[in-house]
């Protein structure tokens, strides 16, 4: 099986353990940004893989929904935030850029914007990881959505006097979670292996889930983000993929629909045959 994983801090729970050799893997793994892990599972170069919620809602005719595995907020999510130089309401006619790193978070802005702060900016494409966010600074731009560690490391900058919380926007206006990124299976895959990988998958999450502050302590390390930062966060995040969950992800993919971004359709969850 090819497993495709997300680089950034919010995906260690799920695969601290696979890391550990706690839980094996059994897949070749293929790390990159959820933008191209989409495009990878799309193309068949993926087996089983973390993507963008809207991913799956774009064609889900290709995919299955791995049950109780999704990475989500309730309230805020930290790593998913328009950093702006004027408050929201201002952004009418504005430059704002939008990473080029995730689908779900783009039409998540887009939806708030047209429905929630009823403003219509004009919208750019830009690199927003980490490496990349000495250079925004020259870009002619009013605000910049900005996923993952990139957004943490910019908010700990203090560069922008506006910072908006898509997860906590979305929480306010809804009163739903926000699922962000799911894991799904291709229809093509071999069922039985993806199951298995599904279970290790879950069994990982679970150590993870036990472990943040171990987890965090070393995700600081890494980044350069401070520990403690890591596990507020971490914590603030769910794995799962609950009733409740679905709710917050069925309201998404029915705005999404009503506003004909992606085809009304509905989920299907990898079963036993």
């Amino acid at each position: 099986m090819r497993l495709g994983r997300l680089p950034w801090i919010n995906t260690a729970p799920v695969f601290a353990a696979m890391d550990r050799g706690v839980v094996p893997c059994g897949a070749e793994v293929v790390t990159a940004t959820a933008a191209e892990l989409n495009d990878l599972l799309a193309a068949g170069e993926l087996d089983v893989s973390a993507v963008s919620a809207v991913e799956y809602a774009r064609d889900a005719s290709l995919y299955h929904l791995l049950p109780n595995l999704a990475i989500s907020c309730d309230g805020p999510v930290h790593s998913v935030a328009l950093f702006s130089k004027r408050p929201v309401a201002e952004l009418n006619g504005a430059t704002v850029l939008r990473t080029a790193s995730s689908r779900t978070s783009v039409l998540l802005l887009e939806l708030l914007c047209k429905h929630r702060w009823q403003v219509s900016p004009q919208f750019a494409t830009v690199r927003a990881e980490p490496n990349d966010l000495a250079g925004l600074q020259a870009l002619p731009h009013d605000a910049v959505l900005v996923i993952g560690d990139a957004a943490l490391h910019l908010r700990a900058s203090g560069q922008y006097p506006v910072f908006v919380d898509l997860g906590q926007a979305w929480k306010e206006w809804t009163g739903l979670p926000f699922v962000f990124a799911v894991w799904a299976a291709r229809r093509d895959a071999d069922r039985t292996e993806a199951l298995a990988l599904h279970e290790r998958l879950c069994a990982s999450r679970d150590w993870g889930v036990a472990h943040l502050d171990v987890i965090a302590a070393e995700a600081a390390a890494r980044t350069g983000i401070p520990a403690a930062t890591c596990r507020a966060y971490l914590g603030d995040l769910d794995y799962d993929l609950s009733y409740r969950h679905l709710a917050g992800l069925t309201e998404f993919f029915g705005r999404l629909a009503a506003d004909g971004l992606v085809p009304n359709g509905s989920l299907t969850f990898l079963t036993a045959a």
